[in-house]
């Protein structure tokens, strides 16, 4: 069983069990939060609900782990020849998320 589920203007592929690191949610660590933008439900066989854009009723349910910080990625800006250099780094925020249900078809 796994859900297609939308959150931070991405799209996610998650089952019950799965950790996921999404954009950055307000919710404490430990609580359990609702993801109702739900796009599609399988149950891995013939049985496919694909919502028109989203499935109304159903909502993934899922526990914050933690909050965090990504690894740094460095980010350059050059011109050749123009003596043109710019570098800074970047660490995106994010929230770690345990699936802890997926509703059925």
């Amino acid at each position: 069983m796994h859900a297609v589920i939308r959150t931070g203007g991405k799209q996610y592929r998650v089952a019950e069990g799965d950790v996921v690191r999404v954009e950055k949610l307000d919710a404490e660590p430990g609580s359990t939060i609702e993801l109702s933008d739900v796009l599609l439900l399988s149950d891995g066989g013939d049985n496919i609900e694909v919502g028109a854009p989203l499935l109304d009723g159903k909502a993934v349910s899922a526990e914050v782990v933690k909050h965090d910080r990504a690894d740094k990625i460095q980010v350059v800006k050059f011109k050749r020849r123009k003596k043109y250099r710019r570098a800074h780094g970047h660490r995106q925020h994010y929230t770690q998320l345990k699936i802890t249900s997926v509703p059925g078809v």
